[in-house]
């Protein structure tokens, strides 16, 4: 007779808080790696805030979601890094085909930007997060043979360029996240995060609207130009 693995139970609870439709809505706009209300998700997701409320429930009870209160504001954000992982790489296992076709001018453009440019949880995605992980493979800072890896080159590569690393906490330094725009992966873990971080407080990137997208500055090409080679047209 064989035992039952004793994660049986855990894994269906997880997958059971995922198979929602507005509590997987949720997950994604949360993406962005900031703090939402509970308003902002109702509204996002197209459902009553008592409705929604109840939904994210389920998911801090899940240990999906963090709560934050700021008197009367209630504000939830994705656990940690390790929830963000496990969403986005489930969305990356949509078929492109799969999703609907946009149905108004304004879907349709805010699918493009999210398609050049986007935050996933806390570093950068879209072809600009392929595109500057293309030019730190190519310049030998990263290795992707076997999982990501940053080189000797590529750790002075960001003590020059004045981005810290935080290596002591259990966090990969490197990790490869599959992108689901463009089907391949970029960079992810403390390096994605600290160069995501460092492009923000540097005005290499601002953000487009109040969701994921982002778009380049003209300061943030000339200084990826100059730092990686990174094309500026595979930046727009």
């Amino acid at each position: 007779m064989t035992t039952r693995d004793a994660r049986a139970p855990l894994l269906a609870r997880l997958a059971g808080l995922l198979a929602d439709e507005t509590r997987a809505a949720c997950l994604l706009a949360l993406l962005d790696g900031r703090a939402w209300t509970a308003g902002e998700l109702a509204r996002h997701a197209g459902v009553a805030a008592s409705t929604l409320s109840e939904h994210l429930g389920k998911l801090v009870a899940g240990g999906l979601l963090a709560e934050e209160r700021q008197g009367r504001h209630r504000y939830v954000r994705l656990a940690d890094a390790r929830v963000a992982q496990l969403v986005e790489d489930l969305a990356a296992q949509v078929a492109p085909d799969a999703v609907a076709a946009p149905r108004s001018l304004r879907e349709s453009s805010a699918g493009s930007a999210l398609a050049r440019g986007r935050t996933c949880y806390d570093h950068l995605a879209g072809r600009l997060g392929i595109a500057v992980t293309d030019a730190l493979t190519a310049r030998g800072l990263l290795l992707q043979e076997t999982g990501f890896a940053l080189t000797r080159a590529g750790l002075r590569w960001f003590d020059g360029a004045g981005i810290a690393l935080d290596r002591t906490g259990r966090r990969p330094l490197a990790r490869a996240c599959l992108d689901w725009t463009e089907r391949r992966p970029h960079l992810a873990g403390v390096a994605g995060a600290a160069l995501c971080r460092h492009a923000f407080d540097s005005g290499w990137c601002e953000r487009i609207g109040s969701e994921r997208a982002v778009r380049v500055t003209a300061s943030g090409e000339r200084a990826l130009n100059e730092l990686l080679g990174v094309d500026r047209a595979a930046l727009r």
